[in-house]
């Protein structure tokens, strides 16, 4: 009697266990925070339609609108580790003569503290090195802050990522080897 007492129990006890992970079991789940890193955000969309302005300024040659899009008090790392200011960024945009130069951004996730707005992506970017054309594709994280009712970026940081190299080939299976131990013969 005890040991039926027992399994009983046990199983009662697994099964309330099991019940309460089960989340569609639970009537009142707690909503996930609006738009922090879902696709369809409007956060997402705004933020997109500001780096679009951002790559179309820089593309185009456009000062007015680079000014627009960032604040006076911009702060830029380069993925080489170069930084640069507003001021100097205008100068780039202006000044460069790299017919090929085009860059395109895309948003993947927004986190929205406040009047502040931490966005991160990817990004593409076709220019020439010497002679030579290169696309550096890499990830971004631009820290935005509320002006006037309009958004405007403070901080950009760019990190290359590497091209994933060729795979290396596999190694032969020792399967048809005899059994070895590590420091006990050959």
């Amino acid at each position: 009697m005890i040991r039926f007492f027992a399994c009983f129990t046990a199983f009662l006890l697994t099964c309330c266990v099991v019940t309460a992970q089960d989340p569609s079991s639970d009537p009142v789940t707690a909503p996930a925070p609006p738009g922090v890193t879902t696709t369809e955000s409007p956060e997402i969309a705004q933020f997109q339609k500001l780096e679009d302005d951002w790559s179309t300024a820089v593309n185009q040659h456009d000062q007015y609108t680079l000014e627009n899009v960032l604040s006076p008090l911009f702060v830029n790392v380069s993925a080489a580790g170069d930084i640069s200011t507003l001021n100097q960024e205008v100068a780039h945009v202006i000044s460069n003569d790299d017919k090929t130069y085009f860059l395109s951004q895309k948003v993947v996730a927004v986190r929205m503290l406040g009047d502040t707005a931490v966005v991160n992506g990817t990004y593409t970017l076709h220019h020439r090195v010497n002679s030579r054309e290169v696309t550096d594709r890499g990830v971004f994280t631009h820290v935005y802050e509320r002006a006037h009712d309009d958004w405007q970026c403070i901080d950009s940081q760019r990190t290359i990522v590497k091209p994933e190299s060729t795979p290396k080939q596999k190694r032969e299976s020792a399967a048809g080897a005899a059994f070895h131990i590590p420091l006990f013969g050959h």
